[in-house]
């Protein structure tokens, strides 16, 4: 059942486009910004395909003085490389950018994660990797997903090992979670 809302959310996120896509992701990232503002170190990932585009958003990060990390995967796991402006970004199997460098073992203010749909209790859907839920199971950061409304599902129902996020911004508005 999964694999097919994966579809179903991708395809919708897919055909989200044009002037009402930009209006979308410029009110995400203005929601986003006032709330990563205050921290001093972010891990994010890296938008690829139709997800909520993270690039201005990482370069504006960087250019307040914020430490950024991105998500890379090795050997079945995904772990934190800081990132800054001008760093290589070479793409893994899945077409997504990871940046050269050595895994970065401390804390973070904010993790920043991507889903193809979100529940009412704060889990997402994601790719079916587990790469997130296992990395954040580790952190005790403030977990937020980025997401269009559209995304916003009541279709699935949370398994054992879901991690649940703290908020969801979308362009219209915060979802929190008291989780």
């Amino acid at each position: 059942m999964k694999d097919e809302l994966r579809y179903k959310y991708k395809i919708k996120r897919k055909y989200f486009q044009h002037s009402a896509r930009e209006v979308a992701e410029g009110a995400i990232y203005d929601a986003a910004l006032t709330l990563l503002s205050p921290c001093e170190s972010v891990f994010i990932y890296n938008s690829f395909g139709s997800e909520v585009d993270t690039k201005k958003l990482i370069a504006t990060l960087i250019s307040l003085g914020k430490r950024v990390y991105l998500p890379k995967i090795s050997n079945g796991e995904m772990f934190a490389v800081k990132y800054n402006e001008g760093i290589t970004l070479t793409k893994n199997r899945y077409g997504i950018g990871e940046p050269e460098g050595e895994p970065y073992a401390g804390e973070f203010d904010a993790i920043v994660i991507p889903l193809l749909a979100f529940n009412r209790r704060g889990y997402r859907l994601g790719y079916g990797g587990g790469y997130y839920d296992k990395f954040l199971r580790t952190s005790n950061a403030e977990k937020i997903g980025l997401a269009f409304s559209l995304q916003l599902s009541n279709e699935f129902n949370e398994d054992g090992w879901d991690v649940p996020l703290d908020l969801v911004i979308t362009e219209k508005g915060i979802y929190s979670f008291n989780v």
